[in-house]
């Protein structure tokens, strides 16, 4: 049985390469992998519970969270607030930090991934992140599979 009951990732540079695109009108836009929604998708349907928390706050994320349907979405967390962030999940669904799974890219991520159960990064990740004991670097990059590449290690019972 899978330790895992929560599946946590970030946005920019994870979900997505981390570029920021804006329109000549000024209107930002982000590039999100298909498959990395599928990845979310293949855990819930397992009973996994999936959310997005970021640093931002955007209507772009908002639509991509609606979209694919997570559970949980927790935008604007700054400063340890991601920790924070996961801690109210986890209190709600009545888990542990322990039987959580976090990806993240940059050193805003870094309290979560050292907490959670079991912490990735993708292989494009900061060398902070990259430097967290007992953190699974992942073969792909942000907005390229990443969250894939980690869901089905999770899914599979490796982690």
């Amino acid at each position: 049985m899978n330790r895992i009951k929560l599946f946590l990732t970030d946005v920019d540079g994870t979900l997505t390469d981390g570029g920021m695109y804006y329109t000549a009108g000024g209107d930002a836009m982000k590039k999100f992998n298909a498959r990395d929604g599928m990845g979310l998708l293949l855990l819930q349907k397992a009973g996994i519970k999936v959310g997005i928390i970021t640093s931002e706050n955007t209507g772009i994320v908002r639509s991509r969270a609606e979209k694919l349907g997570v559970d949980f979405l927790v935008q604007g967390r700054r400063d340890g607030g991601k920790l924070e962030a996961a801690l109210e999940i986890c209190a709600r669904i009545g888990i542990g930090l322990d039987e959580v799974s976090y990806i993240g890219d940059d050193v805003n991520c870094s309290d979560l991934l050292r907490a959670a159960g079991v912490a990735a990064c993708p292989a494009d990740a900061m060398a902070a992140v990259k430097a967290i004991e007992g953190i699974r670097i992942m073969n792909l990059k942000g907005g390229e599979g990443c969250v894939r590449e980690f869901a089905e290690a999770v899914l599979s019972g490796e982690y």
